[in-house]
């Protein structure tokens, strides 16, 4: 039995911390994208990006401020955090607009392929090596994609391209995110990605603005804030365990948009995609799995959480 003293218990505790923070990130990410959808129909998807960024200013300054204030605004690495903003912006919006044009579900699913693009696009751009085991990961999710999107005669709904399109984005902004995390504190990227993407998607709006109403405000607020607050429980998440637990609890934001999907619009995925989903979800583990084993686990990277 361990002593009263044995870092056993608290270490257990930080674990099961992790692991609920986890938890609460991917209910609020589920928040925010099913919000999103519900505004698509009604609002440009130039308006929905800004004000998603524009809320989560709120959180993003918290995290700021608890990580040190101002000061933690110095970087030397500024056309960095440009280019992070520029890719993860792109895929927030394309994955706004694949909502707007399938299924919830589908469209977060598809978003999970977010970790095979980026196996494979570590190779030229980060020049890792990735060896036969890691590549029969990525073709196995990407005939989970396959089986998720179901090409009739060769031909990809618009709906699963954009999606797809989105996935690849936010691998490019994964990418960008491992190579700040070698000199950027999280805190300090997350403030530059939410101030940048602000101003970005600021521009665009005069041209397609739409005055909200005060309900559509509301949700607007909604949304932004809690895509702002689950970037803070999925870095204190991985602050607190490894990500070789942490990780696959990733996966409950498919089952979050099941949920809403069929609460709010009555969808329901069909069968081919749940195949799909579950292929998709083995990939992304063998994946993780093999990282653990070859890189010490907070450095092994997560599946996709739509974090943008």
């Amino acid at each position: 039995m361990p002593s009263p003293a044995s870092p056993i218990p608290a270490a257990r505790d930080r674990v099961r911390s992790g692991i609920a923070s986890m938890l609460v990130a991917m209910a609020l990410i589920a928040v925010m994208n099913a919000v999103s959808k519900l505004l698509a129909d009604g609002y440009s998807l130039a308006e929905i990006a800004f004000f998603r960024n524009v809320f989560a200013l709120l959180p993003a300054a918290a995290m700021l401020t608890a990580a040190g204030g101002v000061r933690s605004l110095r970087t030397r690495r500024l056309a960095g955090h440009l280019w992070r903003a520029v890719v993860g912006l792109t895929s927030m919006v394309l994955l706004f607009w694949s909502y707007r044009l399938m299924l919830l579900a589908n469209a977060v699913a598809i978003s999970y392929a977010a970790p095979l693009f980026l196996t494979a696009l570590s190779v030229p751009l980060l020049g890792e090596r990735v060896g036969p085991y890691r590549w029969s990961a990525v073709a196995v999710g990407f005939v989970g994609v396959l089986v998720i999107v179901r090409p009739d005669g060769g031909v990809v709904s618009q709906g699963a391209l954009v999606a797809l399109a989105a996935a690849l984005a936010y691998a490019l902004a994964m990418i960008a995110m491992r190579q700040l995390g070698r000199t950027e504190a999280p805190a300090t990227t997350v403030a530059y990605f939410t101030v940048i993407c602000t101003l970005l998607s600021g521009l665009a709006v005069p041209f397609a603005w739409s005055t909200p109403t005060p309900a559509a405000f509301g949700l607007m607020a909604v949304m932004g804030l809690a895509g702002g607050c689950s970037q803070y429980f999925v870095t204190r998440a991985y602050a607190l365990a490894p990500a070789a637990v942490i990780g696959p609890f990733a996966y409950v934001g498919i089952l979050w948009a099941t949920l809403f999907g069929w609460l709010l619009w009555g969808e329901t995925p069909s069968l081919h995609v749940a195949v799909g989903v579950a292929i998709v979800i083995l990939s992304g583990l063998m994946i993780l799995y093999r990282e653990t084993r070859r890189r010490p686990a907070d450095a092994v990277p997560a599946p996709a959480t739509a974090v943008r």
